[in-house]
């Protein structure tokens, strides 16, 4: 195996690690949001789009799913740092187009990072790779429309194209390319959802019926307890963390679930408001439960069962609402807590404690992530948090709910819009009834098996709406391969990443419109619909002259591909969908659920709110028509003598994959991201010092093993065993194979490693981290905590 990695565009050997900033980081998120949004906006363009972000006539967010305020209580400043770093990387000056292809040979694109890539600027042409071609050149949009129609007409089967979506897609733009897609003739609608919460979807659906969370905004405020797992609001839902300091100061105690102790979750200083700025803030997390990576579910099983012991439970709501309580119970009374200790890695008496915590609360929310889905037992663990719920009727009421939080801005919304390989029969019949032809009900492909179907030659046009596929999917190796197999990949994009240099035998980077910029398609400006977390539905339209004359909406991209590959094949209204995006909310709103009225609602300040019956009556459309309680075994990572569980994870400076900078302050990187952060007891039980160089070697149930190259040891508080690192540099540990069972989800987060000491020694081009150690004598709480060089310790 090569023991190579992609060259780094600026020197890691000056790489710092250490130091929290939990003080300072309301000034310091401020300071730095300012000073990268000026450097690459401009004062003015600072201006217009920061203070449009998040306002009830502006532009919704392109980071997180975090649902906005009522409009009459939104901050003039409504973001936070990563929404500012987010809007900065759309709406930056720096622009790349034929000249730059012209000058960078896709052989050396393909050494850069993906920092680098993505620092290039916004893509403000379309441009095609030939087949053999050496670099990307220029092509007109009609020549490009035309290439993918031809490769789609001359398939010999529709199920040999993929279509690829990313959270960030509008709903406007969902909605017409998956009629699109399925009028092509194809349910292979895969999306980020496939390997971000896609266990929440699974489990959730089975259990109350709709694969959503049941919580608003206002329940998150009047909480009792508010439980956080698997989650780190800080970098990635940092205006969570606002919404928890209004819980904080109703009187809710937070309880914070995850192997590290984040730097969010310990105190919060408020930038949107003087006074949290200038006081110390506010603690956050009442107790902290460091679970041990893939403890949760033995977690919750615990909890579940001390509760049933002291009868602190609600015993009406499981007689009128659920079903499966007695078998629940039986399996909750033979808990073998031997077992629960050695899964979580936490006492006896630190469980009962956080039991106390729900016993002692009459509205609970349970909130969880990517810590909780990214496991083989992800759907199981979603299970065992409803169960929770269900024990005491915390579901229905104010203040009470479960609450995943999605990572993309319109992941949900793409979801509801009918992006999704198993379309439930009666969107499809909603779809027949409306444009009068009988969409595909096969099953089609998700994102795991989108990539095995590439790999064997299966599938021939991969179509990415948005998105950088090849970075976030597992198996990078294997993942790149596949994409190369392709005879065409196309990216509808604002910058380059690294799914553009991989690619099919022909390629194509179509520019699109970002959220921030004024979308005049079709003569008149158009806005669009994007759903949050808490089924929330509002709109969003931007205030920037586009980065390019030569860019096109994602509509137009839509329909411009309809009519060059199905023309008027069923007669669809492709012309009216591009000159005006209502005509589109206008079938939304005859199709899809709870979306009558739909363009009415939508102009409204604020939006509106989709149906959810178990939030709204109680009601649950399961199978029996009542919450399902899911009486489950318990789990145990086994891990082998010599390894570790490693958990991969965004650095504070990053967003998905898209990354912002080189730094990661809440948890002391500075200029680097190739670290693993290690227990310390575990670097000296494994024989290695902080700051020593390491590759990260899995191995896996078949015998074979995958490899990361020069990874820098870093002395940081977790659990003993557990590890964690960045990705998408880690995704290549993991296999395809290993996901959760139920969803098909990648299991990012649960990969056994061993730490190996690198070949590579200080100054090689892969070993740029070395140079900077620890000084273990200053507390970790302590903000002067500082790094110093080896020499200086004694």
């Amino acid at each position: 195996m090569s023991r190579t990695a992609p060259r780094h565009d600026i020197d890691e050997s000056d790489l710092e690690v250490g130091g929290t900033a939990h003080a300072a980081a309301g000034k310091t998120a401020v300071a730095v949001s300012m000073k990268r949004s000026i450097e690459q906006m401009g004062v003015v363009r600072t201006a217009q789009t920061l203070l449009k972000l998040n306002q009830a006539d502006g532009f919704d967010c392109q980071g997180c799913a975090w649902p906005d305020p009522d409009p009459s209580h939104r901050h003039t400043a409504e973001f936070c740092e990563n929404g500012a770093k987010a809007v900065t990387e759309e709406a930056t000056k720096r622009t790349i187009g034929r000249e730059f292809f012209a000058a960078h040979p896709l052989a050396e694109l393909r050494e850069r990072t993906d920092y680098w890539l993505g620092q290039q600027g916004r893509l403000t042409e379309p441009m095609v790779v030939r087949a053999g071609g050496t670099h990307y050149e220029p092509i007109s949009w009609d020549d490009a429309f035309a290439l993918i129609g031809g490769h789609l007409t001359g398939l010999d089967s529709p199920d040999e194209a993929v279509f690829y979506t990313s959270g960030k897609t509008s709903n406007e733009a969902a909605f017409a390319y998956q009629l699109f897609v399925r009028a092509f003739g194809t349910n292979n609608l895969p999306d980020c959802s496939n390997m971000c919460h896609e266990s929440t979807s699974v489990g959730l659906a089975e259990v109350i019926g709709i694969g959503k969370g049941s919580v608003s905004l206002e329940d998150i405020h009047v909480a009792k307890l508010i439980v956080i797992a698997g989650q780190n609001p800080g970098t990635n839902h940092p205006r969570m963390l606002s919404a928890l300091e209004i819980a904080k100061k109703n009187g809710a105690k937070i309880l914070a679930i995850n192997p590290l102790r984040e730097a969010g979750l310990v105190r919060f200083k408020n930038p949107q408001t003087p006074k949290g700025m200038a006081l110390n803030g506010t603690e956050i997390a009442d107790m902290h439960l460091p679970v041990k990576i893939n403890g949760d579910q033995a977690l919750f099983q615990a909890i579940g069962s001390l509760l049933l012991e002291w009868d602190a439970l609600d015993h009406d709501f499981i007689e009128r609402h659920t079903t499966g309580f007695e078998a629940w119970a039986e399996t909750a009374r033979a808990l073998d807590w031997d077992l629960v200790l050695r899964a979580t890695g936490l006492s006896r008496e630190q469980i009962e404690a956080a039991a106390r915590m729900f016993a002692e609360s009459d509205a609970t929310t349970i909130c969880w992530a990517m810590g909780i889905t990214q496991h083989r037992n992800g759907v199981a663990t979603v299970k065992e948090i409803s169960n929770l719920a269900f024990l005491q009727g915390n579901i229905g009421k104010p203040g009470a709910g479960l609450c995943p939080v999605r990572g993309h801005s319109n992941v949900q919304g793409d979801r509801t819009m009918g992006i999704w390989e198993r379309p439930p029969a009666h969107f499809l019949d909603a779809l027949q009834a409306e444009f009068g032809f009988d969409p595909p009900r096969e099953h089609g492909v998700d994102a795991v098996a989108a990539v095995c179907e590439m790999r064997d030659h299966k599938i021939k046009v991969f179509f990415g709406m948005g998105g950088n596929f090849v970075s976030a999917m597992s198996d990078t190796t294997v993942t790149e391969a596949a994409m190369r197999n392709a005879d065409l990949t196309v990216h509808v994009s604002t910058k380059l990443n690294r799914s553009h240099v991989v690619h099919g035998t022909e390629a194509l980077i179509l520019p699109v419109l970002g959220r921030s910029e004024k979308d005049h398609t079709g003569g008149r400006e158009q806005r669009i619909t994007v759903e949050d977390s808490m089924s929330a539905v509002h709109a969003s339209k931007g205030p920037l002259k586009p980065a390019s004359e030569h860019l096109r909406s994602e509509v137009d991209i839509i329909c411009s591909m309809a009519q060059a590959t199905i023309g008027d094949r069923h007669d669809l209204p492709w012309d009216a969908f591009r000159s005006d995006y209502s005509e589109i909310r206008h079938r939304i709103a005859r199709v899809v659920p709870g979306c009558e009225s739909y363009d009415e609602k939508v102009a409204q300040p604020g939006g509106f709110v989709l149906p959810h019956p178990p939030r709204d009556t109680r009601t649950f459309p399961t199978k029996v028509d009542k919450a399902v309680f899911t009486a489950i075994p318990t789990e145990i990572l086994e891990v082998p003598q010599g390894r570790l569980v490693l958990q991969t994870m965004r650095s504070h400076d990053q967003f998905n994959t898209t990354i912002y900078g080189l730094d990661d302050r809440y948890r002391g990187v500075k200029n680097g991201r190739r670290v693993v952060f290690v227990n310390p007891e575990d670097i000296t039980e494994l024989g290695l010092v902080d700051g020593q160089m390491v590759d990260l070697c899995s191995e896996w149930e078949d015998g074979s093993r995958r490899e990361a190259p020069a990874f820098r040891v870093v002395s940081y508080e977790q659990p003993r065993g557990c590890a964690a690192a960045y990705y998408p540099e880690t995704n290549p540990l993991v296999p395809l194979e290993s996901k959760a069972l139920g969803s098909n989800q990648p299991a990012f987060k649960s990969v056994i490693v061993t730490l190996r000491p690198t070949d590579a020694v200080a100054g090689d081009e892969v070993n740029s981290n070395a140079g900077v150690l620890f000084d273990p004598s200053v507390d970790a709480d302590d903000e002067t905590k500082h790094w110093v060089e080896p020499d200086q310790l004694s």
